[in-house]
């Protein structure tokens, strides 16, 4: 291990501010970024910051997310600005940690990332950044703010989160959303399982067959399939996947009456969900989006408030 090397292994990134990782955050501290983020909803909160700008650099492509925390931003009174992968310096050969200093050197308040590799935050422990830096998704490895959005939609539906049924379903090994939210979910009380193609499987929690998870969950969290993402071509057709996989109108119907259709979208209809049961009065689908934005206004002001 080179000297570098450990120092990655020793930070991970822990001492930047901002949000990289929920899994370092107690259930204290997740469960009042829910509660801030339904402050924010009910406009029992507010909070302006007039003097700040922040900037997003997304390596994937976005809609809901990057969009969603512009929104955040111009909701707090924040400046946002988008900046072109593309067309900046790391074209020529910039590390990130360059880039996001000089961000911080001419005046930036705070960078939201989404970036292809697995914890690349931890790259960024080398130097002494003190710019914040807000996570909006990092390889296959975890959303948080996708994963509190759920929560808020959870916690909003249910008001509690003890031993609350969750089937996350789809394309598992790929999803940073199944990776992090399982972890928390499981630390929160929730029964976490797991369905979909063998493919797709890893261990992120228990199996259990389609069929039966829509008769006994609470919640049903479809996946998109992550095509970007497979070096291989699929090995069951869109179709297939649809009529063995998928949440078709007549599985819909089996859900239990209190339960409720997530799914962290975009939506590939007619493969992971039926068009008819996309909105439904099951789903939830665009209430999460909903709640996303006042779930990042929670984030960003907490963190620009020293809470988090």
């Amino acid at each position: 291990m080179t000297v570098d090397d450990e120092a990655s292994a020793i930070h991970g990134g822990e001492h930047i501010r901002g949000l990289l990782s929920l899994r370092d955050l107690s259930v204290d501290t997740i469960e009042k970024i829910v509660l801030r983020s339904l402050q924010f909803k009910k406009g029992i909160k507010s909070v302006r910051y007039f003097d700040k700008k922040m900037a997003t650099l997304f390596f994937e492509n976005s809609t809901r997310t990057q969009f969603s925390f512009i929104a955040a931003m111009i909701n707090l009174g924040i400046v946002p600005v988008q900046i072109n992968t593309s067309v900046s310096s790391l074209m020529k050969g910039e590390n990130l940690y360059d880039t996001i200093k000089t961000l911080e050197c001419i005046g930036y308040d705070g960078v939201i990332i989404r970036h292809s590799s697995d914890r690349y935050y931890d790259e960024l422990a080398h130097g002494s950044l003190e710019i914040p830096i807000f996570n909006a998704g990092d390889g296959k490895a975890e959303h948080p703010t996708q994963t509190l959005l759920d929560l808020v939609t959870i916690y909003e539906e249910y008001g509690h989160f003890e031993d609350i049924k969750v089937c996350i379903v789809g394309d598992i090994s790929h999803s940073r959303v199944a990776h992090g939210n399982a972890e928390i979910m499981k630390r929160l009380g929730m029964d976490v399982y797991i369905s979909g193609p063998n493919e797709f499987m890893d261990n992120t929690a228990s199996y259990i067959p389609l069929d039966e998870a829509v008769t006994i969950s609470d919640i049903i969290m479809l996946l998109r399939v992550q095509y970007e993402r497979h070096k291989e071509e699929m090995k069951i057709s869109e179709a297939a996947y649809h009529i063995n996989y998928g949440l078709t109108k007549s599985r819909a119907a089996r859900m239990k009456d209190s339960a409720i259709i997530m799914h962290p979208a975009p939506v590939n209809r007619q493969i992971e969900i039926a068009n008819e049961v996309v909105e439904c009065t099951k789903s939830r689908i665009f209430a999460q989006m909903k709640n996303g934005v006042f779930t990042r206004m929670a984030v960003i002001s907490m963190v620009l408030d020293g809470e988090l």
